[in-house]
């Protein structure tokens, strides 16, 4: 079993019960599991590889809730960024049709490694969208994700209701209902791993209230309870999908969410940002979990989720990028500082310091994954996801407090990563230097799918 030790780490924030803070501390991992931590002397080696921590910051590997990968051949669309979500769907679905395996492949890998370089381990992904001929794209993004070794949530999204059928998206990229459970029910069989630090589980996913029937929605939800796979969706992002549920079922998004069945601890929902006082105590008393996408809130013009209410509440929250086209980054410690300001201006500068914003990007995000006993801490016997960051460059020059730093101070990459015992990236590279060569290739798919000339 290979054992590595990080040694003088300037400060090893474990986000466990106790918050403890360990300062010139080490960090034992074997195999692939951590196995002790502490201040002072080491334990005794033989050690395969001994990691100098010095004036490095290291965190619990962050949790990517919610995200659109293939979105990430689609960023900084002229024309749709300044739309808001109804008018920017109905505008990129005209783009996305055109997405075929290498598409999805391509844009898995480079999304992932910037989700890595950031220092996130576990990301989660929403794949809705499947143009005719294309059925097992999910089977695509699974393998580009064993390639990164990034701990992979795909969730297995559908629509149903084309815009014949009263939805947003075109006829050629929904599918039936019963293709949709049919393959649902196959990619759970094949690939949901529950046990003990897997790296794969299935969710499943409808869009959003607008884009499937209720009956799919019921039907979903008993397939997933079938098998004790989580399910997931768009909820309450905009006002506008308020006014539709309001319009076509007589209800608020949250009220059509629990005549269909799914107020239940085995749902977390993406973005939330108009919801009342009643609803979030609704949510809570369900055990329903919540990804919260600032920058995506932001750049659509949503509106600022009442994230602060929901955990007085006792919502279990967590963080998450986005699709890139809603975002145009996947970088987590970035939306961890976005976090942290998005609430101060809602809120007050009190009422989200930076380590509340890093827990949410870590056991937050562990907590809504339900993987709490094995990831979004650093603690003896979980899994060996953590991350550095180098606090020696002049950005943080000066800086009193280390921890909040990484988020004050603006931090843009992670220094070391390391997944499921694996070293992925060193000295703020990837150590598989080949996956660069996807970068060229993302962009001449990109240019393929989205010829500029047709976008000016």
């Amino acid at each position: 079993m290979k054992r590595v030790l990080f040694r003088d780490v300037s400060v090893i924030a474990t986000f466990d019960p106790e918050g403890r803070e360990l300062r010139g501390g080490w960090l034992l991992v074997e195999g692939n599991r951590i196995a002790a931590l502490g201040e002072g002397d080491p334990p005794p080696g033989p050690f395969d590889e001994v990691i100098d921590g010095h004036d490095k910051v290291m965190i619990p590997g962050m949790i990517n809730t919610h995200h659109h990968l293939y979105q990430t051949l689609f960023r900084a669309v002229p024309g749709a960024a300044e739309k808001k979500l109804f008018d920017w769907l109905v505008f990129l679905y005209e783009r996305w049709r055109g997405i075929d395996e290498e598409a999805v492949y391509v844009s898995t890998i480079l999304g992932g490694m910037e989700l890595l370089l950031s220092g996130c381990t576990t990301t989660t992904d929403h794949l809705y969208l499947f143009p005719q001929g294309k059925e097992k794209l999910i089977d695509v993004e699974i393998e580009a994700a064993k390639e990164l070794g990034i701990r992979f949530h795909p969730t297995r999204g559908s629509m149903s209701l084309s815009r014949k059928d009263g939805g947003l998206p075109p006829e050629d990229v929904v599918q039936t209902e019963e293709e949709i459970l049919s393959d649902s029910e196959r990619l759970i069989a094949r690939y949901h791993d529950p046990s003990f630090g897997a790296m794969v589980r299935i969710a499943l996913a409808p869009c959003s209230p607008f884009s499937v029937t209720p009956e799919l929605m019921r039907k979903t939800a008993e397939l997933a309870r079938k098998y004790g796979v989580l399910l997931h969706t768009h909820l309450a992002e905009t006002l506008d999908e308020e006014a539709f549920c309001l319009e076509k079922f007589g209800l608020r998004p949250v009220d059509y969410l629990a005549e269909l069945g799914w107020l239940s601890g085995d749902v977390w929902l993406a973005h939330m940002v108009h919801i009342n006082a009643d609803e979030i105590e609704r949510i809570a008393r369900a055990g329903v979990g919540v990804a919260h996408c600032p920058s995506s809130n932001m750049l659509l013009g949503s509106g600022i989720a009442p994230v602060v209410e929901m955990l007085s509440a006792g919502v279990r929250v967590g963080l998450a990028v986005d699709g890139s086209a809603s975002n145009d980054h996947s970088n987590m410690i970035r939306e961890a500082r976005q976090a942290m300001l998005l609430s101060r201006l809602r809120y007050g500068a009190e009422a989200m310091p930076a380590r509340r914003a890093l827990e949410l990007a870590t056991l937050g995000g562990a907590r809504v994954l339900h993987r709490e006993k094995e990831l979004g801490t650093l603690e003896a016997g979980k899994c060996a996801d953590l991350a550095l960051f180098d606090i020696s460059g002049v950005e943080h020059a000066g800086a009193a407090d280390p921890v909040a730093a990484l988020l004050h101070c603006a931090t843009q990459h992670a220094d070391t990563v390391m997944v499921n015992g694996r070293m992925l990236v060193r000295a703020g590279r990837l150590v598989d230097e080949r996956l660069y060569e996807y970068v060229p290739r993302g962009r001449r798919i990109a240019a393929g799918l989205l010829p500029i000339d047709k976008v000016l």
